[in-house]
């Protein structure tokens, strides 16, 4: 079964060897240029997304508008995308021991971002990649981000299921009957 990783989490890709990206970062911030009339009433959050060579190649990464999707809250509601304040990766040699950071910011109703799923698909040598999805959530009043930011979605949660789920597979101490 395909399970989402928390936000935070490494994603290797086996098709590409020593390549692996991580969605992280996930916190509650303003945008650089000013707020888009069009998101009048949400609050804006921030994300990054990094790509990490380990291997022996270089690669060629894109990750722009449209193979990146934010979903929020139980329904899984598209966020709004603020486009012009967002910083993409954009046709990048990410050579080996080298990253590359994008950095997307969005909005949606406070109440949904305790749940907050994204999902990317990156193109890397002009090939694309499968998607892959991570969960959080952003706990606006209580500040948490990253890893932590899954206690803050609360009991019951996608996000919490998550953590708890591969909280569990890492523990060689736990068993099932």
């Amino acid at each position: 079964m395909y399970e989402p990783n928390v936000v935070g989490d490494w994603q290797e890709y086996e098709e590409h060897a020593g390549l692996r990206v991580r969605v992280h970062s996930l916190e509650a911030a303003e945008p650089p240029r000013g707020r888009d009339d069009a998101a009048a009433g949400l609050t804006y959050f921030r994300l990054r997304v990094t790509v990490e060579n380990r291997g022996a190649q270089h690669f060629l990464v894109h990750l722009e508008d449209g193979q990146i999707d934010v979903r929020l809250g139980p329904d899984g509601e598209g966020a709004f995308i603020d486009w012009r304040n967002s910083q993409f990766i954009e046709g990048f040699d990410v050579y080996p021991l080298r990253r590359a950071t994008a950095v997307l910011y969005a909005a949606g109703p406070e109440a949904a971002l305790a749940q907050v799923d994204v999902q990317i698909q990156l193109r890397v040598d002009e090939e694309w990649t499968e998607r892959r999805l991570w969960a959080g959530g952003i706990g606006v009043h209580e500040g948490h981000v990253g890893a932590g930011a899954a206690a803050a979605a609360g009991p019951g949660s996608l996000a919490h299921q998550v953590s708890t789920y591969l909280r569990d597979q890492g523990d060689p101490g736990t068993t099932t009957a």
